[in-house]
């Protein structure tokens, strides 16, 4: 915890305060979805995105609104290895969906001009600045050395992906970029907590507030504006309660049930936030499932007396940030770090760093049981790096077994044989060592894709570039082996084609990797399953298989160029050899790969 401004919001006072007032004026824009304006003496440029006032540019369809990401516009926003695609608000990215080649054209001239690019919004403009931001992000190619030019700060905004739209901005290492501004009781933050259907009656009512900005507000409005800050804060509720038993690793049964039945909010904050206690002090956390829990707690009343003051207050909050951050440089900032560590209760005049943030989670209304799911949410995070430690461990075992792997396949073709034929057979000691070391290696592994399939690692660990290397080389040196013993068994008998039921997750993620570090497409196979996919063709009739074979042809002859498949694979003797010549000769003499087989006989 420090009082460091720069360090602590990352973001110079000037440029927060003409983004905030930026991100208000642009509500008032004349059906334009955004302005930009310069920062006077500064190379920084501001686009300010509009907000919306239409309870349908907030929710669309489903009881939460969401939907899956474009994936043609947004290629990274899935985790890698589960293979899961990200959802987000459906009303909002349609609507960013709408102007954003218009953005691009405007943003490419201000990036030539080598300008900082920030993208701010307010309210319900705050989901528009978070894509344009991570649009750039994903579409623009940083030059080495250099930061992409692009940040984003929100005030007031709705939260607006779910926890593996969370993920993925922290693995591409994109959290930094963004900067959200919430006041403590502002109510539309937490919007997102609750279902359309529940808070559906009352929304429009308080949208309509807050559209035109009164300074009084009817009985109606009241009435409703209450209505939905208890219906909004009793889903928060389940939501935080939720995670936190997650966060705790002890699953209520209770609440599995309840969310079997009754659809937990799915959207998550993300990024760095900062919560405005009112009395001068700004809390910065960057912790995720922080953020979520003090989104609820930050907002707690002492008594029910109280809801109805709250509830206005939480009208008015959202439409005073700009008022909030005018003596932005007199605040007092506490970085809420080492979340582990904190306090459950007053410590006095003890250390000054616990007693700052004591007093900033006092401020905040944090109870003991909020600070529980703070610290949980700290030691979470502290879990998944001592998990890597642990992995980091086996990286001399792994390397020293795959270099047996590949001393045992250099023996191989020292004796003119492929590596895969010779441990199909299983002839000699060399190939029952080689045996040993695939199921050490398949150990390791599976031990690393199992954290990763329940999200047990740093986010950014499988894009960590010594891990996708020896992923590789693991996936191109091992799968064979692995292939070879699945078809040496029978097992395709029993349970079907290694590709499609018997191919390991520890081959399918460490693939996604490699595609992913590449940029290429996801693909259902790759040079590493090249024995699978011929022992599947050898038992196929070739009128059956004869339009499957020239494409994979295509693919065995752009393997071998790339020295993914070595000469041994096509020699005599081979499975594929041997099947090959099984082909009409009408095929073989017209095959890209006639070539490659007539010098190997």
């Amino acid at each position: 915890m420090e009082d460091d401004r720069l360090q602590g919001i990352g973001l110079p006072d000037d440029l927060i305060k003409r983004a905030c007032s930026a991100s208000s004026k642009a509500h008032k824009l004349s059906g334009k979805p955004y302005s930009r304006g310069k920062l006077r003496g500064s190379p920084d440029v501001v686009y300010a995105f509009a907000g919306s006032w239409s309870m349908n540019d907030f929710f669309k369809n489903k009881s939460f609104g969401e939907k899956y990401i474009n994936l043609e516009m947004f290629r990274s926003m899935r985790s890698i290895g589960n293979n899961e695609t990200a959802k987000v608000n459906a009303a909002f990215a349609d609507r960013f969906e709408i102007f954003h080649k218009t953005l691009k054209i405007e943003v490419e001239k201000d990036r030539k001009k080598g300008r900082q690019i920030v993208f701010a919004g307010h309210s319900s403009g705050g989901p528009m600045a978070i894509f344009a931001t991570l649009w750039f992000l994903e579409n623009t190619k940083k030059q080495e050395g250099n930061e992409i030019p692009f940040r984003c700060l929100t005030f007031g905004s709705p939260l607006t992906g779910d926890k593996i739209f969370v993920h993925v901005i922290k693995r591409e290492n994109w959290s930094r970029n963004f900067t959200h501004f919430v006041m403590k009781y502002d109510i539309v933050p937490r919007i997102m907590l609750a279902p359309v259907s529940n808070i559906g009656q009352e929304l429009p009512t308080v949208l309509n507030f807050l559209k035109n900005n009164k300074t009084t507000i009817s009985q109606l409005e009241s009435l409703q504006a209450q209505a939905l800050f208890r219906k909004v804060m009793k889903n928060a509720s389940s939501v935080a309660s939720y995670a936190a038993n997650i966060l705790m690793g002890c699953p209520n049964m209770l609440l599995e049930t309840f969310s079997t039945f009754n659809k937990v909010s799915p959207y998550r904050p993300f990024g760095k936030y900062v919560f405005c206690t009112g009395n001068g002090k700004l809390v910065v956390v960057e912790n995720p499932d922080a953020v979520l829990q003090m989104l609820f707690y930050s907002s707690q009343l002492d008594s029910e007396a109280e809801d109805v003051v709250t509830a206005l207050r939480s009208l008015h909050e959202h439409m005073s940030y700009e008022m909030e951050l005018q003596d932005l440089e007199m605040k007092k900032i506490i970085c809420l770090n080492q979340l582990q560590n904190l306090p459950l209760s007053s410590v006095g005049n003890t250390l000054d760093q616990h007693t700052a943030a004591d007093k900033a989670l006092n401020d905040l209304g944090l109870s003991t049981r909020a600070r529980l799911c703070l610290r949980a949410a700290g030691e979470l995070e502290e879990q998944k790096k001592i998990n890597q430690i642990k992995i980091e461990s086996n990286e001399a075992t792994i390397k020293k077994a795959l270099s047996d792997i590949e001393e045992y396949k250099n023996k191989c073709e020292g004796k003119d044989m492929n590596y895969y034929d010779a441990f199909k057979r299983q002839n000699n000691p060399e190939d029952f060592k080689a045996n040993v070391k695939r199921i050490e290696l398949a150990g390791i592994w599976d031990e690393i894709i199992e954290l990763l399939k329940r999200y047990e690692l740093p986010d950014g660990f499988e894009v960590c570039q010594k891990w996708v290397k020896l992923g590789t080389e693991f996936r191109q040196h091992v799968e064979p082996l692995d292939i070879a013993n699945y078809y040496r068994h029978l097992k395709n008998d029993d349970t079907g084609p290694y590709m499609v039921k018997g191919r390991p997750r520890r081959y399918r993620y460490t693939q996604r990797w490699c595609e992913h570090d590449s940029k290429t497409e996801f693909k259902s196979t790759s040079s590493s399953c090249f024995w699978a996919e011929v022992e599947e063709l050898r038992n196929e009739r070739y009128e059956d298989i004869k339009q499957k074979l020239d494409a994979l042809e295509e693919e065995i002859k752009d393997w071998y160029d790339k020295k993914h498949l070595g000469i041994h694979e096509f020699s005599g003797g081979s499975t594929f050899a041997d099947w090959w010549k099984t082909l009409p000769e009408q095929h073989r003499s017209a095959s890209c790969l006639a070539d490659y087989m007539n010098k190997c006989k």
